[in-house]
């Protein structure tokens, strides 16, 4: 039993509680990945919709919408609409992403932040040093050309 704010609660109890918690998450979160999936299936499908209405309506666009319908030597059936239907889809993705190109290049212009220049005269200054020169090298030692022998051990 625990008791928080003087109400007791059973460990079963809370179990029970997160376990279907957890549960509804699950299931929402895989109706949002299905809703998810569909919806990119659907955007990679749209060019392909217009031919899925030229072959589901393939008798009423011949007869009716098909601009050479009154020459059968053609051989038209319908394909000058499928044709008119493919330049009007492809010109209404072309327009949506010369809009989405238009509003990228707003929003850099809105944040583009003029920046003022500078131009700085100086002198070139010498500058000798405070120190001796013979002290420079306090570590020369260290810098040695001879090659450690370690300790001969006879035994």
């Amino acid at each position: 039993m625990i008791c928080l704010n003087g109400l007791s609660l059973n460990k079963s109890l809370i179990k029970a509680d997160n376990y279907q918690m957890n549960l509804k998450m699950e299931l929402y979160l895989c109706n949002v990945k299905r809703f998810a999936v569909i919806i990119i299936i659907v955007l990679f499908l749209k060019p392909i919709f217009p031919v899925l209405d030229y072959a589901i309506n393939y008798d009423y666009i011949s007869k009716v919408l098909c601009i050479n319908k009154a020459k059968p030597e053609l051989k038209c059936n319908g394909k000058c609409h499928l044709m008119k239907e493919l330049a009007k889809a492809s010109e209404d993705d072309k327009t949506n992403s010369t809009e989405k190109k238009q509003s990228t290049n707003k929003l850099i212009d809105l944040f583009v932040e003029e920046q003022d220049t500078y131009t700085y005269a100086f002198s070139v200054i010498e500058i000798k040093p405070l120190f001796n020169s013979k002290c420079r090298n306090l570590y020369s030692h260290l810098d040695s050309n001879s090659i450690f022998h370690p300790p001969i051990f006879i035994s």
